[in-house]
């Protein structure tokens, strides 16, 4: 039987004590791919509260009439049906943030934190429990891929969605944007830095 917790702790605790990516480590993959700029990475991060929260919800639903040895395959179909829909939204309303986005939005079907949380929350809980678990994991999914964001397209574009914010004067004055903040690996020590602050605030989570 699932753990009966609150339902104010099922959607506060991904935002900072069991965030997915920072204390789980999970859905890193599309956090390296698409934070060089901060409008695709607000658009994936709303993505992805849309599809779990829905996700978790249906699974809910369907708890009772699943069987097992399908349950897996039934919770792709689901994900997939949402992604589709998601995908077909974005192309129609955000045509150019999906061309950003390119497959990533159609590789949400194997992000670890909707597979993990319809497995471990959404198939032992109640419809309205899954939605907040669901909105809960994905804001604290989001709001990472913000943070990365920001720092990545700041320093590596000055910009922030598109709009020059680091003044003219200070190019004039020699400032050069850092070409590094906006490959790969930089969003992985972004990411590092996070975790590390993070883990500085809440010492019960550090090792022994």
């Amino acid at each position: 039987m699932a753990e009966k917790i609150s339902n104010k702790s099922v959607f506060f605790n991904p935002f900072s004590k069991n965030n997915p990516v920072v204390v789980q480590v999970l859905g890193i993959c599309s956090v390296l791919a698409v934070t060089a700029k901060l409008e695709p990475a607000f658009v994936m991060g709303i993505s992805v509260i849309a599809v779990l929260a829905f996700s978790n919800v249906i699974i809910s639903l369907l708890r009772n009439t699943i069987p097992t040895n399908i349950r897996i395959i039934v919770q792709l179909v689901v994900v997939a049906g949402l992604v589709v829909i998601v995908d077909q939204l974005l192309k129609a309303y955000a045509y150019d943030v999906s061309k950003q986005l390119s497959v990533f939005i159609g590789l949400i079907i194997t992000n670890c934190i909707l597979m993990g949380r319809l497995e471990a929350f959404a198939m032992g809980n109640k419809p309205w429990p899954s939605f907040l678990d669901g909105i809960g994991n994905g804001i604290g999914y989001a709001v990472i891929l913000v943070i990365v964001g920001f720092f990545r397209e700041l320093l590596g574009s000055g910009t922030l969605f598109g709009i020059q914010v680091i003044p003219q004067a200070f190019y004039d004055a020699g400032y050069v944007n850092n070409g590094l903040m906006i490959l790969p690996p930089m969003a992985l020590i972004v990411v590092a830095c996070i975790i590390w602050v993070h883990r500085s605030r809440n010492k019960e989570l550090q090792e022994d």
